[in-house]
Protein backbone atom coordinates (compact mmCIF):
# COMPACT_ATOMS: atom_id res chain seq x y z
CA UNK A 1 0.00 0.00 0.00
CA UNK A 2 1.06 3.23 -1.15
CA UNK A 3 1.69 6.12 1.64
CA UNK A 4 1.51 8.53 -0.98
CA UNK A 5 -1.47 11.00 -1.18
CA UNK A 6 -4.11 9.97 -2.98
CA UNK A 7 -5.47 13.16 -4.16
CA UNK A 8 -1.81 14.41 -5.49
CA UNK A 9 -1.51 11.10 -7.03
CA UNK A 10 -4.34 11.51 -8.99
CA UNK A 11 -3.56 15.29 -9.88
CA UNK A 12 -6.92 16.77 -8.28
CA UNK A 13 -7.96 18.80 -5.23
CA UNK A 14 -9.44 17.80 -2.64
CA UNK A 15 -12.88 18.75 -3.51
CA UNK A 16 -12.50 17.78 -6.62
CA UNK A 17 -16.00 16.07 -8.45
CA UNK A 18 -16.52 12.22 -8.90
CA UNK A 19 -16.64 13.30 -12.49
CA UNK A 20 -13.42 15.17 -12.57
CA UNK A 21 -11.66 12.38 -10.29
CA UNK A 22 -13.03 9.78 -13.07
CA UNK A 23 -11.31 11.92 -15.44
CA UNK A 24 -8.31 12.08 -13.81
CA UNK A 25 -7.73 8.77 -13.27
CA UNK A 26 -8.42 8.01 -16.60
CA UNK A 27 -5.95 11.01 -17.85
CA UNK A 28 -3.50 9.28 -15.83
CA UNK A 29 -3.85 5.91 -16.20
CA UNK A 30 -3.23 5.90 -19.90
CA UNK A 31 0.03 7.95 -19.05
CA UNK A 32 1.51 5.14 -17.16
CA UNK A 33 -0.51 1.86 -18.57
CA UNK A 34 2.51 -0.46 -18.79
CA UNK A 35 1.38 -1.45 -22.25
CA UNK A 36 2.31 2.29 -23.03
CA UNK A 37 5.65 1.82 -21.28
CA UNK A 38 6.95 -1.84 -21.86
CA UNK A 39 9.70 -2.29 -19.19
CA UNK A 40 9.00 0.75 -17.32
CA UNK A 41 9.19 -0.22 -13.65
CA UNK A 42 9.21 3.38 -12.58
CA UNK A 43 5.59 3.28 -15.07
CA UNK A 44 4.56 0.43 -13.79
CA UNK A 45 4.68 1.70 -10.07
CA UNK A 46 3.05 4.76 -10.65
CA UNK A 47 -0.25 2.44 -12.47
CA UNK A 48 -0.64 1.02 -9.26
CA UNK A 49 -0.40 3.42 -7.44
CA UNK A 50 -3.26 5.29 -9.05
CA UNK A 51 -5.25 2.89 -9.24
CA UNK A 52 -5.23 2.29 -5.97
CA UNK A 53 -5.89 5.89 -5.04
CA UNK A 54 -9.22 5.46 -7.26
CA UNK A 55 -10.27 2.49 -5.43
CA UNK A 56 -10.36 4.63 -2.42
CA UNK A 57 -11.57 7.69 -4.12
CA UNK A 58 -14.58 6.84 -6.40
CA UNK A 59 -16.25 5.16 -3.46
CA UNK A 60 -17.73 8.09 -1.62
CA UNK A 61 -17.81 5.73 2.18
CA UNK A 62 -13.59 5.18 1.29
CA UNK A 63 -13.28 8.68 0.47
CA UNK A 64 -14.97 10.54 3.28
CA UNK A 65 -12.59 7.51 5.58
CA UNK A 66 -9.58 8.68 3.58
CA UNK A 67 -10.18 12.57 4.34
CA UNK A 68 -10.81 11.79 7.59
CA UNK A 69 -8.41 9.28 8.86
CA UNK A 70 -5.53 9.24 5.71
CA UNK A 71 -4.28 6.11 4.77
CA UNK A 72 -4.64 4.66 8.37
CA UNK A 73 -8.55 4.00 7.64
CA UNK A 74 -7.58 0.91 5.65
CA UNK A 75 -4.18 -0.50 7.79
CA UNK A 76 -4.08 -3.38 9.78
CA UNK A 77 -6.96 -5.23 7.87
CA UNK A 78 -8.89 -2.06 7.74
CA UNK A 79 -9.63 -2.67 11.71
CA UNK A 80 -9.18 -0.44 14.47
CA UNK A 81 -9.75 3.21 13.32
CA UNK A 82 -11.91 1.69 10.66
CA UNK A 83 -15.26 3.34 10.67
CA UNK A 84 -16.44 0.47 7.88
CA UNK A 85 -14.97 -3.20 9.70
CA UNK A 86 -14.04 -4.41 6.72
CA UNK A 87 -12.04 -4.83 3.64
CA UNK A 88 -12.03 -3.58 0.40
CA UNK A 89 -10.93 -5.68 -2.26
CA UNK A 90 -9.54 -4.68 -5.90
CA UNK A 91 -11.47 -6.31 -8.71
CA UNK A 92 -9.20 -7.09 -11.65
CA UNK A 93 -12.06 -8.00 -14.00
CA UNK A 94 -13.39 -4.57 -13.32
CA UNK A 95 -9.96 -2.89 -13.86
CA UNK A 96 -9.70 -5.47 -17.06
CA UNK A 97 -13.18 -3.92 -18.19
CA UNK A 98 -11.91 0.19 -18.16
CA UNK A 99 -9.22 -0.82 -20.11
CA UNK A 100 -10.73 -2.50 -22.63
CA UNK A 101 -12.93 0.28 -23.34
CA UNK A 102 -10.54 3.05 -22.56
CA UNK A 103 -7.63 1.74 -24.88
CA UNK A 104 -9.61 0.24 -28.11
CA UNK A 105 -9.97 3.73 -29.37
CA UNK A 106 -7.26 5.06 -28.32
CA UNK A 107 -4.90 2.23 -29.64
CA UNK A 108 -6.41 1.86 -33.55
CA UNK A 109 -5.21 -0.58 -35.35
CA UNK A 110 -2.95 -3.62 -34.00
CA UNK A 111 -6.05 -4.19 -31.77
CA UNK A 112 -5.41 -7.66 -30.18
CA UNK A 113 -7.37 -10.58 -31.65
CA UNK A 114 -9.73 -12.26 -28.72
CA UNK A 115 -7.49 -15.18 -29.51
CA UNK A 116 -3.74 -14.00 -28.97
CA UNK A 117 -2.50 -16.97 -30.31
CA UNK A 118 -4.09 -16.22 -33.52
CA UNK A 119 -3.33 -13.34 -36.21
CA UNK A 120 -2.98 -10.17 -35.80
CA UNK A 121 -4.23 -6.89 -37.37
CA UNK A 122 -1.17 -4.42 -38.46
CA UNK A 123 -1.14 -0.59 -37.03
CA UNK A 124 -2.84 2.21 -39.06
CA UNK A 125 -0.81 4.50 -40.76
CA UNK A 126 -1.49 8.61 -41.33
CA UNK A 127 0.13 11.46 -43.70
CA UNK A 128 -0.57 14.50 -44.05
CA UNK A 129 -0.61 15.32 -47.68
CA UNK A 130 -0.45 19.83 -49.10
CA UNK A 131 -2.24 20.31 -52.19
CA UNK A 132 -2.72 23.44 -53.91
CA UNK A 133 -6.56 25.74 -54.34
CA UNK A 134 -6.26 24.76 -58.16
CA UNK A 135 -5.36 20.91 -57.49
CA UNK A 136 -8.46 20.70 -55.02
CA UNK A 137 -10.00 21.92 -57.63
CA UNK A 138 -9.56 20.03 -61.05
CA UNK A 139 -8.30 16.78 -59.06
CA UNK A 140 -4.91 14.98 -58.87
CA UNK A 141 -3.17 12.00 -58.72
CA UNK A 142 -0.11 12.21 -55.78
CA UNK A 143 3.05 10.18 -55.06
CA UNK A 144 3.58 9.50 -51.86
CA UNK A 145 6.33 8.00 -49.68
CA UNK A 146 5.70 6.49 -46.14
CA UNK A 147 7.45 4.59 -44.12
CA UNK A 148 5.84 1.08 -43.20
CA UNK A 149 6.45 -2.94 -42.84
CA UNK A 150 5.89 -5.97 -44.74
CA UNK A 151 6.01 -9.94 -43.72
CA UNK A 152 9.51 -11.02 -43.28
CA UNK A 153 9.67 -13.38 -46.13
CA UNK A 154 12.71 -15.80 -44.54
CA UNK A 155 10.09 -16.46 -41.29
CA UNK A 156 7.14 -15.57 -43.09
CA UNK A 157 6.24 -13.01 -40.45
CA UNK A 158 6.17 -15.85 -37.69
CA UNK A 159 9.83 -14.16 -36.15
CA UNK A 160 11.18 -17.94 -35.49
CA UNK A 161 14.73 -19.27 -37.00
CA UNK A 162 13.02 -22.00 -38.69
CA UNK A 163 10.18 -20.12 -40.10
CA UNK A 164 7.50 -21.71 -38.27
CA UNK A 165 5.16 -21.08 -35.49
CA UNK A 166 6.06 -20.29 -32.05
CA UNK A 167 5.14 -22.52 -29.11
CA UNK A 168 2.13 -21.17 -26.72
CA UNK A 169 4.08 -19.01 -24.08
CA UNK A 170 4.53 -21.02 -21.20
CA UNK A 171 4.33 -18.35 -18.59
CA UNK A 172 0.66 -16.56 -19.74
CA UNK A 173 -0.74 -20.08 -21.40
CA UNK A 174 -1.49 -18.02 -24.77
CA UNK A 175 -3.15 -15.52 -23.31
CA UNK A 176 -0.58 -12.48 -23.25
CA UNK A 177 -1.25 -11.01 -19.51
CA UNK A 178 -0.18 -12.23 -16.46
CA UNK A 179 -1.62 -11.02 -13.13
CA UNK A 180 -0.34 -10.80 -9.74
CA UNK A 181 -1.44 -9.67 -6.36
CA UNK A 182 -0.02 -7.20 -3.89
CA UNK A 183 -0.63 -6.06 -0.80
CA UNK A 184 -3.31 -8.82 0.15
CA UNK A 185 -5.97 -7.07 -2.00
CA UNK A 186 -4.63 -5.52 -4.94
CA UNK A 187 -4.57 -7.46 -8.33
CA UNK A 188 -3.18 -6.15 -10.96
CA UNK A 189 -3.39 -7.69 -15.10
CA UNK A 190 -0.24 -6.39 -16.65
CA UNK A 191 1.49 -7.80 -20.59
CA UNK A 192 3.09 -11.03 -20.55
CA UNK A 193 7.09 -9.91 -19.85
CA UNK A 194 8.38 -13.35 -21.89
CA UNK A 195 6.02 -13.11 -25.19
CA UNK A 196 4.85 -9.08 -24.56
CA UNK A 197 1.40 -9.96 -25.08
CA UNK A 198 1.88 -11.99 -28.02
CA UNK A 199 0.59 -15.70 -26.68
CA UNK A 200 3.65 -17.29 -28.23
CA UNK A 201 7.26 -17.03 -26.82
CA UNK A 202 10.24 -17.14 -29.89
CA UNK A 203 13.37 -18.72 -28.66
CA UNK A 204 15.29 -18.80 -31.49
CA UNK A 205 14.35 -15.26 -33.78
CA UNK A 206 14.70 -14.91 -37.43
CA UNK A 207 18.17 -13.21 -38.18
CA UNK A 208 16.50 -10.99 -40.62
CA UNK A 209 13.30 -9.34 -38.58
CA UNK A 210 15.17 -10.24 -35.11
CA UNK A 211 12.13 -12.10 -34.17
CA UNK A 212 9.63 -9.23 -35.14
CA UNK A 213 7.73 -11.18 -37.68
CA UNK A 214 8.29 -7.97 -40.01
CA UNK A 215 10.61 -5.53 -41.64
CA UNK A 216 10.51 -1.69 -42.47
CA UNK A 217 10.36 -0.80 -45.77
CA UNK A 218 9.26 2.76 -47.53
CA UNK A 219 6.70 2.83 -50.18
CA UNK A 220 5.86 4.48 -52.77
CA UNK A 221 2.10 4.85 -53.32
CA UNK A 222 -0.43 6.77 -55.43
CA UNK A 223 -2.54 8.53 -54.07
CA UNK A 224 -6.17 10.03 -56.40
CA UNK A 225 -7.15 13.39 -54.71
CA UNK A 226 -10.87 13.94 -56.37
CA UNK A 227 -11.79 17.33 -57.60
CA UNK A 228 -13.73 19.75 -55.28
CA UNK A 229 -12.00 18.02 -52.24
CA UNK A 230 -11.63 20.40 -48.78
CA UNK A 231 -9.65 20.69 -46.31
CA UNK A 232 -9.40 18.20 -43.48
CA UNK A 233 -10.99 15.46 -45.39
CA UNK A 234 -9.59 11.84 -43.87
CA UNK A 235 -8.62 9.31 -47.07
CA UNK A 236 -8.75 5.32 -45.82
CA UNK A 237 -6.64 3.32 -48.34
CA UNK A 238 -7.02 -0.07 -47.37
CA UNK A 239 -4.17 -2.50 -46.42
CA UNK A 240 -2.14 0.43 -47.10
CA UNK A 241 -0.96 0.16 -43.56
CA UNK A 242 1.46 -1.86 -41.13
CA UNK A 243 1.64 -5.93 -42.11
CA UNK A 244 -0.11 -7.72 -39.46
CA UNK A 245 1.37 -10.81 -37.53
CA UNK A 246 1.26 -14.18 -37.98
CA UNK A 247 -1.00 -14.11 -41.03
CA UNK A 248 -3.15 -11.03 -39.92
CA UNK A 249 -4.41 -8.49 -42.14
CA UNK A 250 -2.49 -5.08 -43.01
CA UNK A 251 -3.97 -2.00 -41.30
CA UNK A 252 -4.93 0.69 -43.53
CA UNK A 253 -3.35 4.31 -44.43
CA UNK A 254 -5.14 7.71 -43.58
CA UNK A 255 -4.91 10.59 -45.55
CA UNK A 256 -5.48 13.73 -44.38
CA UNK A 257 -5.75 16.45 -46.99
CA UNK A 258 -4.63 20.08 -46.38
CA UNK A 259 -5.72 22.64 -48.98
CA UNK A 260 -3.14 25.60 -48.70
CA UNK A 261 -3.74 28.82 -48.69
CA UNK A 262 -4.37 30.44 -52.14
CA UNK A 263 -2.66 34.08 -53.32
CA UNK A 264 -5.97 35.29 -54.94
CA UNK A 265 -9.13 33.21 -53.81
CA UNK A 266 -10.19 32.17 -50.22
CA UNK A 267 -12.54 29.24 -50.52
CA UNK A 268 -16.17 28.88 -48.32
CA UNK A 269 -17.34 25.48 -49.08
CA UNK A 270 -18.11 25.60 -52.75
CA UNK A 271 -17.73 29.51 -52.99
CA UNK A 272 -14.72 31.67 -53.73
CA UNK A 273 -13.93 34.86 -52.52
CA UNK A 274 -11.65 37.98 -53.51
CA UNK A 275 -10.71 41.37 -53.63
CA UNK A 276 -10.34 43.59 -56.42
CA UNK A 277 -8.86 46.98 -56.71
CA UNK A 278 -10.46 49.18 -59.66
CA UNK A 279 -9.67 52.48 -60.28
CA UNK A 280 -11.63 55.83 -59.54
CA UNK A 281 -12.83 56.17 -63.63
CA UNK A 282 -13.73 52.67 -64.07
CA UNK A 283 -15.63 52.87 -60.75
CA UNK A 284 -17.21 56.11 -61.81
CA UNK A 285 -18.21 55.45 -65.21
CA UNK A 286 -17.77 51.54 -65.35
CA UNK A 287 -15.82 49.44 -67.07
CA UNK A 288 -14.53 45.91 -67.97
CA UNK A 289 -12.04 44.03 -65.50
CA UNK A 290 -9.98 40.62 -66.17
CA UNK A 291 -9.68 38.45 -63.34
CA UNK A 292 -7.78 34.67 -63.61
CA UNK A 293 -10.20 32.42 -62.56
CA UNK A 294 -9.21 28.82 -60.59
CA UNK A 295 -10.00 26.73 -63.78
CA UNK A 296 -7.36 28.82 -65.56
CA UNK A 297 -9.42 30.71 -67.80
CA UNK A 298 -10.28 34.46 -67.91
CA UNK A 299 -12.77 35.71 -65.92
CA UNK A 300 -14.65 39.04 -67.30
CA UNK A 301 -16.30 41.52 -64.63
CA UNK A 302 -18.58 43.88 -65.15
CA UNK A 303 -17.90 46.35 -63.35
CA UNK A 304 -21.20 49.33 -63.19
CA UNK A 305 -21.17 52.37 -63.18
CA UNK A 306 -21.26 54.62 -59.53
CA UNK A 307 -19.30 50.97 -58.10
CA UNK A 308 -18.53 51.85 -54.02
CA UNK A 309 -15.81 50.25 -52.67
CA UNK A 310 -17.47 47.55 -50.77
CA UNK A 311 -19.47 46.61 -53.41
CA UNK A 312 -19.92 42.41 -53.88
CA UNK A 313 -20.23 41.14 -57.17
CA UNK A 314 -21.57 37.95 -57.85
CA UNK A 315 -20.56 35.39 -60.80
CA UNK A 316 -22.19 31.89 -61.06
CA UNK A 317 -20.59 29.10 -62.18
CA UNK A 318 -16.95 30.50 -60.97
CA UNK A 319 -16.71 28.79 -58.05
CA UNK A 320 -15.14 25.58 -56.25
CA UNK A 321 -15.96 22.34 -58.18
CA UNK A 322 -18.55 20.30 -56.16
CA UNK A 323 -17.16 16.49 -55.16
CA UNK A 324 -18.75 13.41 -57.15
CA UNK A 325 -20.73 16.18 -59.09
CA UNK A 326 -20.06 18.23 -62.23
CA UNK A 327 -22.08 21.44 -60.49
CA UNK A 328 -19.54 24.52 -59.17
CA UNK A 329 -20.37 27.21 -56.81
CA UNK A 330 -20.02 30.59 -57.22
CA UNK A 331 -17.51 33.56 -56.96
CA UNK A 332 -17.82 36.51 -55.21
CA UNK A 333 -15.95 39.67 -55.98
CA UNK A 334 -15.27 42.46 -53.32
CA UNK A 335 -14.59 45.42 -54.84
CA UNK A 336 -12.25 48.68 -53.77
CA UNK A 337 -12.14 51.81 -55.35
CA UNK A 338 -8.37 53.29 -55.74
CA UNK A 339 -7.98 56.66 -55.06
CA UNK A 340 -5.13 57.68 -57.25
CA UNK A 341 -1.89 59.21 -55.29
CA UNK A 342 0.44 60.79 -58.21
CA UNK A 343 -0.95 62.79 -60.19
CA UNK A 344 1.08 65.10 -63.03
CA UNK A 345 -0.21 68.03 -63.95
CA UNK A 346 -2.61 68.08 -66.60
CA UNK A 347 -4.23 65.30 -64.61
CA UNK A 348 -4.90 67.65 -61.51
CA UNK A 349 -6.00 70.18 -63.87
CA UNK A 350 -9.06 68.19 -64.79
CA UNK A 351 -9.70 66.83 -61.46
CA UNK A 352 -9.80 70.42 -60.35
CA UNK A 353 -12.34 71.13 -62.89
CA UNK A 354 -14.00 68.21 -61.98
CA UNK A 355 -14.64 69.11 -58.17
CA UNK A 356 -15.45 72.71 -59.97
CA UNK A 357 -18.43 71.21 -61.80
CA UNK A 358 -19.51 69.01 -58.94
CA UNK A 359 -20.23 71.61 -56.20
CA UNK A 360 -24.16 70.88 -56.16
CA UNK A 361 -23.27 67.45 -55.23
CA UNK A 362 -25.77 66.07 -57.32
CA UNK A 363 -23.21 63.76 -58.68
CA UNK A 364 -22.21 62.60 -55.17
CA UNK A 365 -25.61 61.87 -53.39
CA UNK A 366 -24.48 60.32 -50.54
CA UNK A 367 -21.57 63.38 -49.61
CA UNK A 368 -25.14 65.28 -49.56
CA UNK A 369 -27.05 63.09 -47.56
CA UNK A 370 -24.06 62.64 -44.78
CA UNK A 371 -23.66 66.62 -44.23
CA UNK A 372 -27.61 67.28 -44.24
CA UNK A 373 -27.79 64.63 -41.00
CA UNK A 374 -25.07 66.31 -39.53
CA UNK A 375 -25.85 70.12 -40.56
CA UNK A 376 -27.30 71.25 -36.97
CA UNK A 377 -24.19 70.02 -35.27
CA UNK A 378 -22.69 73.18 -36.60
CA UNK A 379 -25.11 75.38 -35.13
Amino acid sequence: MTDKDYYELLEVSKDASDEDIKKAFRKQAMKYHPDRNPGDKTAEQRFKEINEAYEVLKDPQKRAAYDRYGHQAFQNGMGGGNPFGGGFGFNADDLSDIFSNMFSDFMGGGRRSPNPNGPLRGQDLSYNLNITLEEAFNGVEKEIKIRTTEPCTDCHGFGTADGKEAPVCATCHGTGRVRTQQGGFFMFETTCPVCHGEGRAVKDKCAHCNGQGTIRVEKALKVKIPAGIESNVRMRIAGAGEAGKRGGPQGDLYVFVNVLEHKLYERQGKDLYTSVPVSMVCAALGGKVEIPGIDGQKVELSIPAGTQTGNKLRVKGQGMRIMDTDRRGDLFVILSVMTPTRLNARQKELLEEFRALSKDDNCQPEIKTFFDKIKDLFQ
